[in-house]
């Protein structure tokens, strides 16, 4: 895993990117503890990357490819993840309160303690996601209806 990508690194490597009408490639880098709050990463290839503890709340993450990405106790409170891939992420402690979930793909992720309280899940793939007793969901919301786990 690539390390010692800063902010900047990130929004310079997503400028280039698009600029070049690419994909922005930013998999399996260390992403860790980075403020990216507000930040345009719609479509960027984040797979395997180590996002925990970072600041993306209310950034723009839809349709990004966030498969087995790790976003432990990362803010992702109002965020934009509208279609995005979150397949067998770790957002375990991850807040993620008000954030847009419409069509993302949760399958196989690790909700635990995460706050999902006021997300809007419509047509979100929950099938094998993991939650436990600490998971906060909006009132009235079926976890396992949706087709998450509840595992302790």
């Amino acid at each position: 895993m690539q390390k010692f990508f800063s902010e900047d690194d990130v929004r310079e490597t997503v400028r280039q990117a698009r600029a070049q009408s690419l994909t922005p490639l930013l998999s399996r880098r260390d992403l860790s503890s980075l403020g990216l709050y507000g930040a345009d990463l719609s479509g960027v290839d984040f797979r395997g990357s180590d996002l925990g503890n970072s600041n993306l709340g209310r950034a723009n993450l839809a349709a990004a490819d966030l498969t087995s990405a790790d976003l432990g106790n990362a803010d992702l409170a109002m965020a934009n993840l509208e279609g995005a891939t979150l397949h067998a992420a770790n957002l375990f402690a991850a807040n993620l309160r008000g954030a847009n979930l419409k069509g993302a793909d949760l399958s196989g992720a690790v909700l635990s303690e995460a706050i999902m309280t006021d997300a809007d899940l419509t047509g979100a793939n929950l099938a094998n996601a993991q939650f436990n007793q600490y998971t906060r969901w909006t009132i009235g919301f079926d976890a396992i209806g949706a087709g998450a786990i509840f595992k302790l």
